[in-house]
């Protein structure tokens, strides 16, 4: 087949859709991604990407086109707003006079914001092909939650959006079982909604490769990998590293970027909690089994809210594969895989005696314990997130998309 993607982020910038055109290169596709100029999440375009400045690509074989955008800067709402609309109007002309030739199906990576939809459904006019838009976020309910809009007005206008989007799509795929009836509230018919889970990439489960050049402290290391962001409640987890910083030989280590990094670093120095709290910055997705390989236990937490409960945090597939042992301070879906898996501890968003309980319960066991946590995980991974079965169920998808469409 020959694949459009449409995503507002791409290689360098690090998310899951990486993986997917890749395997889907590797299974014999001609892959094409028409994407934004790389911005996430620091706000400013990566060195050697401008305007007129890499605008057309080649990785892995994969065809990258890029359309201009306007960078999110600090993330605020203007600048976000500017962002999104930005990428989804722009990429309708540089879809135009860039795309050539037929596409058998075109792929949306829907992570945020639901904007992307838009250049997806001109290129459905404009080529004839049919869409699969895999939500990974709720809109408008995410914006409510986590996001910097919340002016009712905007939220309704984004609703009746989204309605459009859904009704324009030919498959929605939904990451979270718990999103079936929200994207069926917003007018997505039900016999064309499909439960498609997250997979861990091969390289959690290929061995860990070893940490160089960085100095970890000894002693019992809780570890949280991903976007420092509003949704994963860094409220409670300071306030619970707080709580437990007499206890000298727990360290969190937190590996990764986002919105809220900078108060963070600034809540540690207020609390003075540098010797017990430890910010490791932003690191390649190849490095990050030897982080988790050197984690005593793995932490994902997301703020209580009904539509986070709803999500599966794309890092507990990782954290699965790579065989650690989970802490998750999580409502709904998450916290039920983490439980029924037997990987770990689970208990309520925003509740940080749980939480230190969780903890110093997970402290108190023996490595072997752990230990069989984490083969218990990887067990659970193997068995519902394989990246090999999911991403041939989406092929199968897309060929009868693609088939429908030449009828």
């Amino acid at each position: 087949m020959n694949i459009l993607i449409v995503t507002q982020y791409f290689w360098p910038e690090n998310f899951r859709i990486n993986d997917l055109a890749q395997g889907l290169k590797n299974n014999g596709h001609q892959v094409t991604v028409l994407t934004g100029i790389p911005n996430y999440p620091d706000g400013k375009f990566y060195p050697g990407y401008g305007y007129f400045r890499n605008r057309r690509q080649t990785y892995c074989g994969i065809e990258i086109i890029r359309a201009p955008l306007v960078p999110r800067g600090r993330a605020g709402a203007i600048r976000l707003m500017l962002n999104y609309l930005s990428f989804a109007l722009l990429s309708c002309g540089t879809a135009l006079f860039r795309l050539r030739g037929k596409f058998d199906v075109i792929f949306v990576f829907e992570v945020s914001p639901i904007t992307v939809g838009i250049p997806a459904i001109f290129i459905k006019k404009l080529k004839k092909a049919p869409i699969a838009f895999w939500v990974l976020d709720l809109w408008p309910d995410s914006l409510m939650e986590a996001g910097p809009v919340k002016n009712r007005s905007i939220i309704s206008m984004v609703g009746r959006l989204v309605r459009f989007i859904y009704r324009h799509c030919d498959l929605i795929l939904v990451q979270s079982r718990g999103f079936l009836s929200h994207v069926m509230e917003y007018g997505a018919a039900q016999e064309r909604v499909k439960y498609f889970p997250s997979w861990a990439e091969d390289v959690y489960q290929t061995g860990n490769a070893e940490l160089e050049g960085m100095d970890l402290p000894s002693g019992f290391r809780v570890m949280f990998a991903g976007n420092i962001g509003v949704a994963q409640d860094f409220d409670t987890i300071l306030d619970v590293a707080d709580l437990l910083r007499n206890k000298h030989d727990i360290h969190w280590l937190i590996v990764g970027d986002g919105r809220r990094l900078e108060w963070v670093r600034e809540q540690v120095a207020i609390r003075e909690m540098e010797k017990t709290v430890h910010l490791l910055g932003r690191h390649p997705v190849e490095k990050m089994p030897a982080f988790y390989a050197a984690a005593d236990v793995m932490l994902v937490s997301l703020k209580r809210a009904p539509i986070l409960a709803m999500t599966i945090p794309g890092k507990v597939q990782s954290y699965l594969a790579s065989g650690r042992p989970i802490v998750a301070m999580l409502d709904g879906e998450g916290a039920r895989i983490v439980s029924e898996s037997g990987a770990g501890i689970s208990c309520p968003a925003e509740n940080a005696d749980a939480l230190a309980q969780a903890i110093i319960a997970m402290y108190e066991k023996t490595r072997e314990e752990r230990e069989e946590m984490g083969r218990k995980g990887k067990q659970y991974c193997e068995m519902y997130f394989s990246r090999e079965v999911l991403f041939k169920q989406l092929e199968t998808w897309m060929k009868e998309l693609s088939s429908v469409q030449k009828q």
